[in-house]
């Protein structure tokens, strides 16, 4: 069975072990098959509210997306780049809803980011961008969590975005959705409660059918990789204490708290 429209997906923790789970209503079921091919719904897993959520992905890689919002590249007196400009977070970065954010010592400044995440679904290469939707598996929220201090001190971004905890991802993972369905979604980010970030993907420079096109270009794609395609304008910082929520229309709400580390 494939994935019907609008399903959504989890990974959970339950005994000390990972699970696959699909949820319907406010109910966790056991997900038996293959997350990228077959599957049937099993047994209850368990009231969702009760779960502990993982990150909805094990990515051999994580591809991020610099200045894709006009917005954000204007607040940032950087130039709108003429080719999507790509980084790295290790997957070491990953964390999933509701697990804490940790401000690292070596940074006075640490930042969200709100952004729609796409998740593949097939290995691609060298596809065209009417062909590169085939391939994904599903969407969800990420917070691109920026040491912003480290970013303007190095001359590469490799250590401010690479910090332990810095790529949320998540709750869940929302598959047989089309290209159609993301073009124009708002995104939007709160930090304790205040709207800090709103913004929609249609100011995106590069669609996301355009980005997983351009990254297939350059490096094979596997099931399961995540390309994070770019936040709105409005970062700013986080302190200890906060809850910061990065919301993405019809897809989800991703929360998580701030500590320091």
């Amino acid at each position: 069975m494939g994935w019907d429209s609008r399903t959504r997906i989890v990974r959970v923790e339950i005994e000390g072990s990972s699970r696959w789970g699909l949820v319907e209503g406010d109910m966790v079921y056991e997900l038996h098959g293959e997350v990228f091919g077959g599957y049937r719904r099993g047994g209850e897993l368990g009231p969702l509210e009760a779960m502990r959520l993982l990150p909805p992905s094990i990515p051999t890689k994580i591809i991020c997306v610099g200045l894709n919002y006009r917005a954000h590249a204007e607040e940032s007196h950087m130039p709108i780049p003429p080719e999507p400009l790509l980084f790295f977070k290790p997957p070491s970065s990953l964390i999933g809803a509701g697990e804490y954010i940790l401000l690292p010592p070596q940074s006075e400044r640490v930042d969200y980011e709100a952004e729609l995440a796409v998740v593949m679904g097939r290995r691609c290469r060298n596809v065209s961008p009417q062909e590169a939707w085939h391939y994904v598996l599903g969407v969800t929220c990420g917070n691109d969590v920026t040491a912003r201090d480290l970013q303007r001190r190095d001359n590469q971004w490799t250590r401010a975005k690479g910090f332990d905890t810095f790529c949320p991802l998540g709750p869940w993972l929302v598959c047989g959705v089309d290209e159609t369905d993301v073009a124009d979604l708002e995104v939007i980010c709160r930090v304790n409660g205040q709207v800090r970030q709103r913004g929609r993907t249609t100011d995106m420079v590069f669609s996301p059918a355009q980005l997983i096109a351009y990254v297939a270009s350059i490096m094979t794609l596997e099931p399961g990789d995540v390309i994070m395609t770019g936040t709105p304008a409005g970062v700013g910082p986080l302190a200890p204490g906060d809850l910061v929520e990065v919301g993405v229309e019809t897809i989800g709400v991703l929360r998580n708290p701030v500590r320091a580390a």
